[in-house]
């Protein structure tokens, strides 16, 4: 059984700094991860890239070669990655042990989680390799300065809980960022009447019932979750299928002979 995070999230949103801060404090404390390159448009990394979509696909060649702008050569190479399930991906995911931990680092084009099926064939195919994947969904601070970003960043979310149908962890991050931090509460456990009476002062009132369906709907989501890596070994039930160890006695209580 291997295990697998699948870290997405909008353009900017800290996903490479998440899966570096993260891999830099598995290191600490003893626990192996291995992050997973999907950005063909990435160029710095700060931490070891285990498997790179780049030696697959080239953006710049892409780009070159087919007349592309950005975003369509990159939507081109990811389409490719899909084609290459088969062939490049497991060559590449061959290379580990059944219990190994593969974080995948992203891009950030929306699509890619709402309604492209590129990741969701992807994630699919890792299950079938007997992975069990979760999605980590980071979302910019930036999002709980206003209530309608703060609605717009939420539905963005649970539009890729439902495309993928997948264990699904959402987190803030840049929080450090955030200079007004007084209504911070206000977004992390909401209050349905305060947000909605927020939000119908910034709308007309005939969206009034549209408002109030939309706050019911992210009241019932979970924004943040501040274990991260406890509530992810959950959805993935890391670690349940591994061996019971018992001391041997004579380890506790030492040879009476």
């Amino acid at each position: 059984m291997g295990y697998a995070q699948l870290v997405i999230g909008p353009a900017g949103s800290g996903k490479s700094t998440y899966c570096s801060s993260l891999y830099e404090h598995c290191e600490t404390v003893g626990r192996t991860m291995n992050v997973v390159n999907l950005d063909p448009a990435a160029e710095i990394f700060n931490y070891p890239v285990a498997m790179d979509i780049r030696e697959l696909v080239s953006l710049e060649d892409v780009m070159e070669e087919l007349g592309l702008g950005p975003n369509g050569a990159l939507m081109y190479c990811m389409e490719y990655l899909e084609d290459s399930l088969h062939d490049w991906v497991d060559e590449e995911l061959d290379n580990y042990r059944d219990d190994d931990y593969l974080i995948f680092d992203c891009p950030g084009q929306i699509e890619l989680f709402t309604h492209v099926p590129v990741l969701k064939n992807f994630v699919a195919h890792l299950q079938q390799k007997n992975f069990n994947v979760c999605v980590v969904y980071l979302l910019d601070s930036q999002f709980i300065t206003d209530v309608t970003k703060f609605i717009s960043g939420c539905m963005s979310s649970l539009s890729a809980m439902i495309q993928l149908e997948l264990p699904h962890i959402n987190i803030l991050s840049k929080m450090d960022l955030l200079q007004d931090k007084s209504n911070i509460d206000t977004y992390l456990d909401p209050e349905p009447r305060t947000l909605l009476a927020e939000l119908n002062q910034k709308m007309g009132p005939r969206y009034a019932k549209l408002n109030k369906a939309l706050i019911e709907m992210v009241c019932n989501m979970v924004l943040i979750h501040m274990l991260i890596i406890a509530q992810i070994d959950v959805c993935i039930q890391f670690g349940e299928d591994a061996d019971v160890k018992i001391k041997d006695e004579d380890e506790d209580f030492g040879d009476d002979q």
